[in-house]
């Protein structure tokens, strides 16, 4: 791991050093946990009582503040924190083995330069990899599958037939996409399967969590869209249409057909009925039931989900309620007397 000087990471992040320029850095910490050879930052004021006792070398923060370390001081602080830690620690290596013999791997199969198939991997008819994918053991490329460039697909994820992935994609393991959509017509009581005839595209730049199931469309594709980020055991319906720059934490269910905005940030065990718009930049906080349309820029909570000023409102007072009962009951038994 390299080491650096406050200064060299001023430097690299665009930063101003108050205190000592020349203190070497050599990893990262929280405020809580770091030590004189560490650095940490602020990024949530609601942390910044700790400035006062951290032992890190240096802190980034967004602006001059009293804290016995020195400190980097950069627009923002979280962007600068994430910046250093790629410097210092690096992503993740891929060993590189080529095409493993033990691959299964059609021969009208296209794959891209630079391409890395473990072993046990599956490449099915028709298929196209970019250059310098990373395809791990267990994954499974459906026929027709177009795979852009510098994509990784963990062990034993599943892309089916016809599906598209971009450039710079992450599909973490145990996810699958493409499924078919949980389309069935009923029937005099019999449930009859539809063919979903649609497909998943996932634009450049997505990361999807582990053990996340993303529907194929019954007849419009279901769309995920540029630099989004899903967290784990996620499920997205048939022919939704996420917008780009979208966070979804994590055990978030959308129906089919519901259509998101740009830059949403929806949090875990959120539920989205089907055939509804949400707007641009919305957040839905966590456990939300939504089952009507939000307009841009809205925050709502709770179910139904309502503003989230009003949910906080209204929940304040649930533990009061048997209380405001009785006191109720008082009022209308002394009305009654009168």
């Amino acid at each position: 791991m390299p080491t650096k000087t406050l200064e060299q990471l001023a430097q690299f992040v665009s930063g101003k050093v108050r205190g000592d320029a020349e203190i070497k850095i050599s990893s990262v910490a929280t405020l809580e946990n770091a030590g004189p050879s560490d650095i940490s930052f602020l990024a949530n004021q609601k942390y910044a009582k700790v400035l006062e006792t951290t032992k890190a070398a240096a802190v980034i923060v967004g602006k001059d503040v009293d804290c016995p370390a020195s400190l980097l001081i950069v627009e923002d602080p979280y962007y600068a924190f994430m910046q250093i830690v790629v410097l210092l620690y690096g992503h993740r290596q891929h060993k590189k083995t080529g095409l493993s013999k033990k691959a299964s791997i059609s021969e009208t199969a296209h794959i891209g330069d630079g391409c890395q198939v473990y072993d046990f991997a599956t490449v099915s008819d028709n298929a196209v990899i970019g250059k310098n994918t990373v395809i791990y053991p267990g994954v499974f490329v459906g026929p027709d599958v177009k795979i852009g460039d510098n994509c990784i697909l963990y062990p034993n994820a599943t892309i089916y037939d016809g599906c598209i992935l971009g450039n710079d994609v992450i599909i973490n393991s145990n996810t699958t996409i493409g499924k078919d959509g949980y389309g069935y017509a009923t029937h005099k009581g019999k449930h009859h399967k539809i063919p979903q005839i649609g497909k998943v595209i996932i634009e450049d730049d997505v990361e999807i969590g582990c053990n996340c199931g993303i529907q194929r469309g019954t007849l419009e594709d279901t769309v995920i869209g540029k630099g989004c980020k899903f967290g784990d055991l996620i499920s997205i319906g048939h022919g939704a249409k996420i917008g780009p720059y979208c966070l979804f934490v994590g055990q978030i269910g959308v129906a089919g057909s519901t259509k998101i905005g740009h830059h949403c940030v929806i949090a875990g065990q959120v539920g989205i009925v089907g055939h509804i718009k949400i707007g641009n930049c919305v957040k839905i906080a966590a456990q939300a039931g939504v089952i009507n349309d939000i307009p841009d820029g809205q925050a709502v909570a709770g179910t139904p989900a309502i503003s989230a000023l009003s949910a906080k409102r209204a929940y304040s007072i649930i533990e009061d309620l048997p209380e405001i009962k009785k006191a109720i009951g008082r009022l209308e038994k002394s009305s009654n007397n009168e």
